[in-house]
């Protein structure tokens, strides 16, 4: 019979972490959490007339802007419906009528960048302008500061943007853009409620705070 001197077994075990180092691999791992949140954060940005009463705006139609890109009539929907239950809550009611105090209209980049488009109405001519009051630096947005990042005559790829003009004098007043917003491969009930999310939190800029 054998018998096995159990104290010339060695075991091959992993060394326990020191309270240092699970504090390390703890910070590691948040760090890494908050920089993958932040890449596909929606960021929102912003500009408007501050010379503009926004106030004096109670009804708004929907107009397409021309030479903008247009996604298919179910995102379409979307977006407006979207837009339609945010406008809502800032006491601003649809209608169909030339008499709309708003003539509000969105654009696009689903599959490539494009360029900003103006409203023009059925009359023809030029486009509408921005209103004398506009800040031509870049964008409102970013933490509530002011910001000349990108180009702001640019729509980027998966951004979408709503144009608000002033019937009565035909200048645009409001513009915001979200990013990451419209994105053709996602499902489509992910796609509508990353658009609603997107939509919710671009409208908490309007009406805007004068900036001095």
């Amino acid at each position: 019979m054998f018998f096995t001197d159990d104290s010339r077994v060695t075991e091959n075990r992993a060394p326990l972490m020191t309270t240092s180092a699970r504090r390390a691999l703890f910070a590691w791992l948040v760090t890494l959490l908050m920089a993958s949140s932040s890449v596909f954060a929606q960021d929102v940005r912003y500009n408007f007339d501050k010379d503009t009463d926004f106030s004096k705006f109670k009804t708004y139609k929907w107009v397409a802007i021309k030479g903008a890109t247009q996604p298919d009539e179910i995102v379409d929907k979307q977006i407006k419906t979207a837009f339609d239950a945010q406008l809502a809550t800032k006491g601003l009611s649809k209608v169909e009528g030339d008499d709309a105090n708003l003539l509000v209209g969105y654009q696009t980049a689903i599959g490539t960048e494009k360029q900003f488009t103006s409203f023009t109405s059925g009359m023809g001519g030029p486009g509408w302008g921005y209103g004398p009051g506009w800040y031509g630096g870049g964008w409102y947005g970013g933490g509530g500061m002011t910001t000349t990042s990108g180009s702001t005559s640019t729509i980027y790829k998966g951004q979408l943007a709503l144009d608000m003009y002033d019937s009565a004098h035909h200048d645009l007043v409001w513009r915001g853009v979200a990013s990451k917003t419209l994105d053709p491969k996602a499902k489509p009930d992910k796609r509508e409620k990353n658009l609603n999310k997107a939509v919710a939190k671009l409208m908490k800029n309007y009406p805007p705070k004068a900036k001095e």
